[in-house]
């Protein structure tokens, strides 16, 4: 398999101001200054992760998808163009926007849009977050996690499974169908919400701390109707986490306490026990499907379903290893 990390995510949104006050105030993100209708955001050593164009409100405008060398990129794009799937070699003026050596572009069978590169550039000065917060937990990971809402979850595995080598971590197939796939030791990279949507449904960035989570969530109820998941912790991949709403109408979840698999010895089964195991009462719902939700968190709980106390290794953060160092 090619592909080993979530690299980057863009979105599109004329929504500039709303999302810096959120990248930063609450996530803890660094904004770094591009362009008018461009902004970007730092979470570790890479130049950015996080790319907000303003240029419309189409939503999701590209998930960055992260391979080791050059032959590798090659490789991907041969086998997407044996399958018949366009691809596009990224300009050089995309690729330096990206800040990557090289890149292709192309489309899921949705039309999704996708990216792989290989070569991030490191930036030359340390992460300094927005906020006081212990870091992000990125490197070997990647960025985080995406999660699509797609109208036929069986009509994309075989791209994101067979032919982009993505491997099933889980599935549930009630109250609808899920799919959670890995490319690295994270739990789940990429998922799947059979919703009958077409759109992003969330993207998720982990910190190094608990009391980092807790003290974001204490400033997103500030803002009125910012919360769209209540504090609450998955069956599937342990996160302790909360959810937001966004101004581009999609949430990002905030976690700490992931889990990491060995992706050499896992398997792949269905899960029985909804998505969370306390918690994560979905306020924007309406009352009927939140209760479905609940009612699946109290049978969990009334059977003793646990989860074991997270292992959590330290940060692969330079800009934390830079300030220890020097303390």
């Amino acid at each position: 398999m090619e592909i080993t990390a979530l690299g980057y995510l863009g979105i599109k949104s004329s929504q500039m101001d709303q999302w810096s006050r959120m990248a930063t105030d609450l996530l803890g993100m660094q904004r770094v200054d591009r362009a008018a209708k461009v902004n970007a955001y730092r979470m570790d050593d890479r130049k950015q992760r996080l790319i907000i164009d303003g240029s419309s409100d189409a939503g999701l405008a590209v998930m960055g998808w992260e391979v080791a060398t050059q032959s590798e990129l090659d490789r991907l794009a041969g086998r997407l163009d044996d399958h018949g799937v366009r691809v596009t070699r990224g300009l050089r003026a995309l690729a330096d926007e990206r800040h990557v050596s090289e890149l292709i572009s192309f489309s899921d069978p949705a039309g999704n849009p996708l990216e792989a590169f290989h070569g991030p550039e490191l930036a030359s000065d340390p992460f300094r977050p927005a906020r006081p917060i212990s870091g992000f937990r990125t490197g070997a990971l990647g960025m985080g996690h995406a999660v699509l809402n797609v109208e036929n979850v069986e009509a994309l595995l075989p791209f994101y499974r067979d032919l982009l080598g993505f491997k099933v971590s889980d599935f549930g197939l009630t109250p609808y169908k899920l799919y959670f796939f890995h490319v690295n030791g994270r739990h789940h990279s990429f998922a799947m919400v059979g919703s009958g949507r077409k759109a992003l449904h969330h993207f998720m960035v982990e910190v190094g701390s608990l009391d980092d989570v807790g003290q974001g969530y204490d400033l997103a109820q500030l803002d009125e109707g910012r919360i769209a998941y209540t504090l609450g912790r998955h069956t599937n991949d342990h996160m302790t986490s909360f959810y937001v709403n966004t101004p581009s109408g999609f949430f990002i979840e905030y976690g700490w306490g992931g889990r990491v698999i060995d992706p050499e010895t896992w398997q792949p089964h269905e899960t029985f026990d909804g998505p969370s195991l306390w918690g994560h009462e979905r306020l924007h719902m309406p009352d009927a499907q939140r209760g479905r939700f609940r009612d699946m968190r109290l049978s969990a709980a009334a059977r003793g379903v646990r989860a074991p106390d997270p292992h959590v290794p330290p940060l692969n953060c330079p800009w934390l290893d830079a300030v220890t160092a020097r303390n």
